[in-house]
C-alpha cells in the first residue's frame, strides 16, 4: 500500500506529533453541499501552504483542484456515491472513471451499508471492487467509507474484511453526514481487522490536535478533517 505523506508506520503509537508531520496525515476536507469554487481555491492554497496529504472535495470541483494543485505535493481526493453509498455498482464505477479522468488520485467510496446489513456480502464486494478495478491502473488509492456509526462492532470487522477482499487500500470511519463520527474504539477495531499493511482513515468530528493524536495512537494513519487549520494550531513545531 502506498501511504502518501504519513511518515508514520500504520498502527504505530506516536509521540507528540509535530506540525509538519501531522499535516502530512491530513486530508484537508470540504464536502459541504454549499461549497463554492472560491472556497475550494482557498482550500487548495492552504493544502500547499501547510503540506496536507490531499484536498478532499466533491466531484464537481475535481477539475478545479487538479489544475490548482498540478505539480504540488497535495493530491486531489474525491468521494464516490457519497454520502449514502446507495447507488448501483455501475454508478460507482462510472463516478470513479470520471473522477480519475478529471484529475483525482484518491477515491473515498461509501460502502452499501444496507447490503452489508442484509448479508449480501458478495454484492458489497462487487460494488467496491468495481471502483478498485478502475483506480488500480491509474495508480489511485481507494478508501472505503464504512459509516461505523451505523454498524455493530462485529459488522465493522466484517466491513473491513470485505473492503480488503475488494482490494481497497484504506478503510475509513465515516462520511461526516451519518450518525456519529470517528471514535478511538472504531479505529482500533479497524486497525486490528486490516492489519499493518493497509490504511485506516479517521474522519468525522475531529476538530483539535488532541483528538487527532488520539486517532493516530488508536491506529489511524490518515485523518479526514474540515477543521485542519484548528488541528494544526495546537501542534508543536518539530525540533530544528
Amino acid at each position: 500500500m502506498e501511504d502518501r505523506g504519513s511518515g508514520i508506520p500504520a498502527g504505530a503509537t506516536p509521540p507528540a506529533l509535530g506540525r509538519r508531520q501531522l499535516a502530512g496525515l491530513i486530508d484537508h476536507t470540504l464536502l459541504k453541499p454549499e461549497a463554492t469554487p472560491e472556497q475550494v481555491e482557498q482550500l487548495c492554497r492552504e493544502a500547499v501552504e501547510h503540506g496536507f496529504a490531499s484536498v478532499c472535495i466533491n466531484p464537481v470541483y475535481v477539475p478545479l483542484a487538479a489544475e490548482l494543485l498540478a505539480g504540488a505535493g497535495p493530491v486531489v481526493c474525491t468521494v464516490i456515491d457519497f454520502p449514502l453509498g446507495a447507488g448501483s455498482a455501475a454508478d460507482k464505477a462510472r463516478q470513479a472513471e470520471a473522477a480519475l479522468a478529471a484529475g483525482a488520485r484518491e477515491l473515498d467510496v461509501v460502502q452499501p451499508v444496507g447490503l452489508l446489513k442484509a448479508g449480501r456480502h458478495r454484492e458489497v464486494v462487487a460494488h467496491l471492487h468495481g471502483v478498485v478495478a478502475v483506480a488500480r491502473p491509474a495508480g489511485a488509492l481507494v478508501k472505503v467509507i464504512l459509516e461505523t456509526g451505523l454498524l455493530r462492532p462485529e459488522e465493522i470487522d466484517l466491513a473491513c474484511r470485505l473492503a480488503l477482499e475488494a482490494g481497497a487500500d484504506f478503510v475509513k470511519t465515516s462520511t461526516g453526514f451519518g450518525p456519529g463520527g470517528a471514535t478511538e474504539e472504531a479505529v482500533r477495531r479497524m486497525r486490528a481487522a486490516v492489519g499493518p499493511g493497509k490504511g485506516v482513515k479517521a474522519s468525522g468530528g475531529i476538530r483539535d490536535y488532541e483528538a487527532a493524536c488520539r486517532m493516530v495512537a488508536a491506529g489511524a494513519n490518515r485523518i479526514g478533517a474540515s477543521a485542519s487549520l484548528a488541528i494544526l494550531a495546537g501542534a508543536p513545531d518539530e525540533p530544528a
